[in-house]
Formats: structure tokens, C-alpha cells, sequence
């Protein structure tokens, strides 16, 4: 039963996953998410079966029916990335079928895809849309409600701190580089990220960024990817860095704890 429901929440999951390759594509084009979807190379219809997830790119081989131009290995991996971050998020918040339950893994999940976007976003333009960023902002306000009884809280003035003090940290480095460090989308997000995560999950969270930051970013150099000079998006790591912290930050902070 278990295997059953848990793969029924994975195949989900890639379905949400092919709706945002939609929307990261239509982000850019400035379409709107209604209509029907079609190959960004030839612009032809495409049909259900073109449309199911990881299968139809495994079946045509990674290839449009129509024009035969390559399709990009970001849906797939758009799909599954999706369908792993729903079985994480079922696998360690067991659902409870009661209202405020259902509510806050809606908001939780809706907050998960919403990263996603801006991972791939980011990565691809270079940007992070305030169309993602406002919504999760508000998202992210709206899941800690659900969890405290008052806004009068200690829970619910921390994440409000942390959300503001992460703003101004990155702020202080935007102003310091003059835009040059990080993009004014990166100190937007910081400010999501601290408001979501809260104290003190959010110094995992910032802590893993800059340092999966890191090794990539020198990674690129020595590989000749990128030069010293060139931008590399921070986003991708910010994402990365909040979903270490949301699943494993208590855990990481009782361990370097331990150590002291």
C-alpha cells in the first residue's frame, strides 16, 4: 500500500514538474499559461502523448515528433526533480487528513515549485522573476500562519527577524558591490529565505549556499567553463541551500552543536 501511494505521489510530482518546464518557458516568451502546448522550435501542437512525463522524452528519444529538433534534457529532469521533492516532502510529513493539515502541505508543495522555477530560471536567464518571488513571499507568510496560534508569537516574530535581517545582509552586499556581487533578484530572495526558514535553520541554509556556491563556482574556473570575470547565477544555490536547511537543517545544527 505504501509503494502504491508513494509512487502515486512521485508520478504527481512529475506531472506538477512538467507544468513548470510550461511555466519557466512562457515566463521568458511573456505568454500567458492558458492555450495549448507546443515545440519551441517549430511551434507545432503538441499532443498528449508528447506530453506525458519522462516517458514522452524517453520515447522519442529526446527528439520532437514533428520537426525532430532535440528537446532540451531540462524537461525531464524538470519532472523528476519534482516528483523526488514531493516524495521527500510526503515522506516526512506524513498527511493528516484534517483541514489545517491539508492547507499547509498545499501552501508547503506550492512554495517547493515555486524554488524550483527560480533554480531554473535563474540558472537559464540569469534573473529571478518577481512574478516567482512575490507569490512565494506571500506563500511562505501564509504557511507560517497555519503553524502558530497568534501572530504575537515567538515562532512568528522570528521567522519576521530572520526574513528582514537575511534582506539587509544581502542588501548590505548589493550596495558594497554596486550590483556587481549579487542581483537585486538574489537580495529579494534572501529575504524569502530567512522569512521561510526562520532562525536558526536559515544560517544552514546560507551556509550551504555560499559553499555549494563556491565549489562550483572555482570548479567552472579550473575547468575553464567560466572565467574569473564571468557571472555565475546565485539562485541555483540559494534554492539548493533552502531545501538542505528546510529538511536536514535541525539535524545539522545538533551535529556542529555536538561538536563544540
Amino acid at each position: 500500500m505504501n509503494l502504491a501511494f508513494y509512487s502515486f505521489i512521485f508520478i504527481l510530482g512529475t506531472l506538477f514538474g512538467s507544468f513548470l518546464n510550461c511555466v519557466i518557458h512562457r515566463l521568458k516568451t511573456g505568454e500567458t499559461l492558458g492555450g495549448n502546448s507546443y515545440c519551441p522550435s517549430c511551434k507545432h501542437k503538441l499532443s498528449f502523448f508528447d506530453l506525458i512525463p519522462v516517458f514522452s522524452f524517453l520515447f522519442l528519444k529526446g527528439k520532437c515528433r514533428y520537426c525532430r529538433q532535440k528537446i532540451s534534457i531540462q524537461y525531464p529532469l524538470v519532472e523528476i526533480i519534482t516528483g523526488i521533492v514531493f516524495l521527500i516532502t510526503f515522506l516526512n510529513y506524513p498527511l493528516f487528513f484534517t483541514p489545517t493539515a491539508i492547507i499547509s502541505l498545499g501552501l508547503l508543495l506550492s512554495i517547493f515549485l515555486l524554488l524550483i522555477v527560480v533554480f531554473v530560471y535563474d540558472l537559464k536567464h540569469y534573473i529571478i522573476p518577481n512574478k516567482i518571488i512575490y507569490p512565494a513571499l506571500f506563500l511562505a507568510f501564509a504557511h507560517h500562519l497555519f503553524r502558530v496560534e497568534t501572530l504575537i508569537s515567538w515562532e512568528f516574530l522570528n521567522v519576521l527577524a530572520s526574513g528582514l535581517a537575511t534582506f539587509l545582509f544581502f542588501f548590505s552586499i548589493y550596495i558594497l558591490t554596486k550590483g556587481k556581487g549579487i542581483g537585486f533578484g538574489d537580495v529579494r530572495y534572501a529575504g524569502f529565505m530567512g522569512l521561510f526558514l526562520g532562525f536558526p535553520d536559515i544560517l544552514a541554509g546560507l551556509f550551504f549556499s555560499f559553499l555549494i556556491g563556491a565549489i562550483i563556482g572555482i570548479g567552472l574556473i579550473i575547468s575553464g567553463i567560466k572565467g574569473r570575470k564571468d557571472m555565475v547565477p546565485f539562485g541555483p544555490f540559494l534554492v539548493t541551500g533552502t531545501f538542505v536547511a528546510f529538511f536536514l537543517g535541525e539535524t545539522i545544527i545538533k551535529f556542529y552543536l555536538s561538536l563544540l
